[in-house]
């Protein structure tokens, strides 16, 4: 049995591209460790927040939740701020994680590598999935901590562009919207940093199959509902259609040259 560490930078985003393979890695008997890198400040504040609550409060309850539900053995923080989306003053904050230096940043990373003896460690594609500051400089930060640690198996996690093009075809097709502000969404069109979304199917390495696990990542979705556009969105889809889009995390791993295959991050 191993370790797995997932790298994500704000409470929720581990359950949408890990939230299958961590629930999976948990049920084979693996040792699975989630790491946040900040405190998601800039997420949707609830209105039902109770006196005295902040944000963060309720943010980091939902975490909890969230890694009870995919059966996750220990949760940290890395404890910078949220840097917000691109071009946002928060950017400039010296406190937020966009502004940290990367090899003090990975330094707090591989001391969790170096005390969990991880075995395998999942970041983020070269932008982040959608270019958000945070989840780009998770990809940097990440693959410097596992060059720091010696974790040699490095899985960049992502979206496969084009099946979420076939997917958002289909459900088109069948007169259902695709985005969650109750239009079509394109895949292609530019994200936070002007790039589309996710990464091609050509430049995958690794399809991951969590059919058996789709209810926990819905479970761990669930937990999140302070941030009701995306998680009401998602937890607004029919569980078939839920299945479909969910049923496989992809994955592109550090070092791979083969094209993309059924795999598994502990092969």
């Amino acid at each position: 049995m191993g370790t797995l560490v997932c790298f994500h930078a704000h409470p929720d985003d581990e359950s949408m591209t890990t939230g299958g393979s961590m629930a999976r890695a948990v049920a084979e008997g693996h040792r699975v460790v989630l790491v946040v890198a900040t405190n998601g400040d800039y997420g949707e504040v609830p209105s039902d927040l109770a006196a005295g609550e902040s944000l963060l409060d309720r943010r980091r309850a939902e975490s909890e939740a969230s890694v009870a539900a995919l059966g996750v053995h220990r949760l940290v923080w890395l404890g910078y701020k949220d840097s917000g989306m691109t071009g946002w003053q928060q950017n400039d904050d010296p406190e937020s994680f966009w502004q940290a230096p990367i090899d003090a940043a990975a330094e707090r990373l591989a001391a969790v590598l170096r005390e969990e003896s991880a075995d395998v460690l999942t970041v983020y594609d070269w932008h982040g999935n959608y270019g958000h500051p945070d989840h780009v400089k998770v990809h940097s930060v990440g693959h410097r901590a596992a060059e720091v640690a010696g974790v040699a198996r490095v899985f960049e996690a992502t979206m496969n562009r084009d099946a979420m093009k076939r997917f958002f075809a289909a459900a088109s097709e069948a007169g259902v919207a695709t985005g969650p502000d109750g239009e079509d969404w394109d895949p292609d069109g530019p994200a936070d940093d002007g790039n589309p979304f996710g990464t091609p199917e050509s430049e995958l390495t690794h399809a991951v199959d969590v059919s058996d696990f789709v209810s926990h990542k819905r479970a761990s979705i669930s937990c999140h509902r302070s941030q009701v556009t995306d998680a009401g969105f998602f937890m607004s889809m029919p569980e078939d259609a839920f299945a479909a889009a969910f049923s496989t995390e992809w994955f592109i791993r550090k070092g791979a040259d083969h094209p993309l295959r059924e795999g598994w991050l502990f092969e």
